[in-house]
């Protein structure tokens, strides 16, 4: 296996690649950059209904996806042998963070299954050691939509993908602030100027000033993130 290559385990594989067939994303599968394929999981159901989810163990609302058939599924496109970290998308899982879509970027792939109904039975997670995560605190109908972010946010990084390598280092999360203001043309906005220095040349205060910008945003919009950023640098 060679190259960043996604495998997706779904019950609606027409939902891919989906945005994940244009712009940057788009343009690197279409070139071989990276390769991405969605398996049917109720092709690996039995019986005349092909059931994939039954009622949950103790009652309760809802359905369960059913360890079996998710096993056969993750078994077929992802061999014992197989280096690619299997993934769950879920809302109970550890929030995704850039270090971590960094960490995959880098990789040889994903496998990512995508839950549905009320979960996924707790043994399959165990027994192919899925990794759950959670792309927000709050609930989507399934994961496809959460497994197009996550691919999103890795592909972008795989090298040649973006027109200019720089832009993946400089942007928000990268050293744990947001990205500070950016500005372009014209110079004067409804009277509002670019900030001088921006335009002095002097690219020791430019940098300065973009430090201090993304500390100031970030105080002020996330402050998780300012204090985890404080902590870090041994600042209160």
């Amino acid at each position: 296996m060679t190259g960043f290559a996604a495998d997706v385990l779904t019950l609606y594989p027409e939902m891919f690649p989906g945005p994940l067939g244009a712009s940057l994303a788009g343009r690197a599968l279409a070139d071989g950059g990276w390769s991405l394929k969605a398996t049917q999981i109720r092709d690996f159901a039995e019986g005349r209904h092909r059931n994939v989810d039954d009622t949950p163990a103790g009652g309760g609302p809802g359905m369960v996806m059913r360890a079996d058939v998710l096993a056969r599924a993750i078994d077929a496109v992802s061999p014992a042998d197989d280096p690619r970290p299997r993934l769950l998308m879920t809302p109970r899982g550890a929030p995704l963070k850039q270090a971590r879509v960094r960490e995959l970027a880098a990789g040889p792939g994903v496998v990512i299954v995508c839950g549905r109904f009320e979960g996924v039975d707790e043994r399959l997670i165990g027994r192919r050691r899925l990794e759950e995560v959670s792309i927000g605190d709050y609930v989507l109908s399934g994961g496809e939509v959460a497994a197009i972010v996550l691919l999103d946010a890795a592909v972008r990084l795989l090298p040649g993908v973006m027109g200019n390598d720089l832009s993946g280092v400089t942007e928000s999360f990268e050293e744990g602030l947001l990205e500070h203001a950016q500005y372009t043309r014209p110079p004067v906005f409804e009277d509002e100027p670019v900030p001088p220095v921006l335009l002095s040349g002097d690219h020791a205060k430019v940098d300065a000033w973009r430090r201090d910008d993304a500390e100031r945003v970030t105080a002020e919009r996330r402050p998780d993130l300012w204090s985890a950023h404080l902590a870090a640098k041994g600042r209160k």
